[in-house]
């Protein structure tokens, strides 16, 4: 093998490795040639997710946390919410048919080819407070808050529904995984403190 398709060979096994899981955009980006993600794939050292995603073949995941890490990489711009944030907070034991994720209000709706995304949009405070970050396969994940997230349930409560907002909101107090102060504070952000509070105070 010449010198140079050994350079762009480690170059492409260590841009996915810091990456976690990489994009077709981000090799061509530092100069890799496309035509090693085939070489690299047929040779088993790279895995194909799926169309222009790209990962280390002991990094894949079967488990729903490894969805988070893919729709991370494929909506930069996004922030894991909603009924996945719950699930990754342990807040319930439903698994969503999708990763739900929210974006800017006026970003372009993302296509995901063969991972299922629910998108919900926000802006200004409410799109920007309450975000974690979580370290999956190598990807770091930007996941809503426990607090952010409930409060969102209850903004989203037409996508979600009412008993799961309440469940979420019971659970997430009973477990101790937030306090009252912190639920008012993003319910207020989102505009749903009205709503909220009664539960909240019944719940205490």
């Amino acid at each position: 093998m010449a010198e140079g398709q050994i350079n762009h060979r480690d170059h492409a096994l260590g841009l996915t490795r810091a990456l976690g899981i990489a994009r077709a955009r981000d090799f061509k980006a530092a100069g890799i040639p496309l035509v090693y993600l085939k070489r690299l794939t047929d040779a088993g050292e790279l895995t194909r997710l799926r169309r222009g995603l790209y990962q280390e073949p002991e990094r894949v995941g079967s488990h729903a946390a490894h969805d988070l890490a893919e729709a991370t990489r494929l909506v930069p711009n996004g922030v894991i919410s909603l009924l996945s944030a719950l699930r990754h907070h342990e807040l319930t034991t439903q698994l969503p048919h999708a990763v739900w994720m929210t974006i800017p209000h006026k970003a372009r709706t993302p296509r995901a080819t063969g991972l299922a995304l629910q998108i919900v949009r926000a802006t200004g405070a409410a799109l920007t407070t309450g975000i974690e970050h979580a370290e999956i396969e190598g990807v770091r994940v930007p996941i809503y808050s426990v607090a952010k997230t409930v409060a969102d349930c209850f903004k989203y409560v037409r996508h979600v529904g009412e008993d799961v907002a309440i469940e979420a909101l019971r659970d997430a107090l009973h477990q101790r995984k937030t306090t009252p102060g912190e639920l008012m504070l993003n319910a207020r952000l989102d505009r749903v403190a009205g709503r909220m509070e009664p539960f909240i105070k019944a719940l205490q």
